[in-house]
């Protein structure tokens, strides 16, 4: 088999992630965003963007580390988390766990799987909403920014 590719004469075009930050919505002071994601690079960015935006980020590569952060007294405004983390339980039910002892703990869930399948065909509380890989860092500002703001 014989596969080819398109050649290209020039300068690659390298995409400035923060440059397309320039509009998106910036932290109000002291807000904390705790980050659950199995995936270093995920995480990393995520936290990057967020922390660039004003946001202090904590972040958790596991979900014992992460219901760690939301059983102690630390602040935490807002989490992020995969769906699909590894360990039994996935980031969904990381979440019930969380607000059971922070009820009005705002979530935003990211995952590479289809939405209805991995939330229960979309019923989500309020306070919690989805976004799918991959994104575009100013719509993940964005949606984070209104989820904290919102009610």
């Amino acid at each position: 088999m014989c596969l080819y590719l398109p050649q290209h004469y020039g300068v690659a075009e390298q995409a400035d992630v923060m440059a397309c930050l320039g509009n998106a919505p910036r932290a109000a002071q002291d807000q904390m965003v705790l980050i659950v994601d199995d995936e270093p690079t995920v995480r990393m960015l995520v936290t990057e963007v967020l922390e660039d935006l004003g946001y202090t980020a904590i972040e958790a590569t596991d979900i014992p580390a992460g219901l760690k952060v939301l059983q102690s007294g630390c602040r935490v405004d807002l989490l992020v988390n995969d769906v699909g983390l590894p360990g039994g339980m996935n980031g969904r039910q990381m979440a019930d766990a969380g607000r059971v002892s922070r009820p009005d703990l705002k979530v935003r869930f990211i995952t590479g799987y289809a939405g209805n399948a991995v939330v229960g065909n979309g019923h989500l509380d309020p306070r919690m909403s989805l976004l799918t890989k991959p994104f575009v860092m100013e719509a993940l500002a964005t949606r984070i920014r209104d989820l904290i703001a919102g009610p």
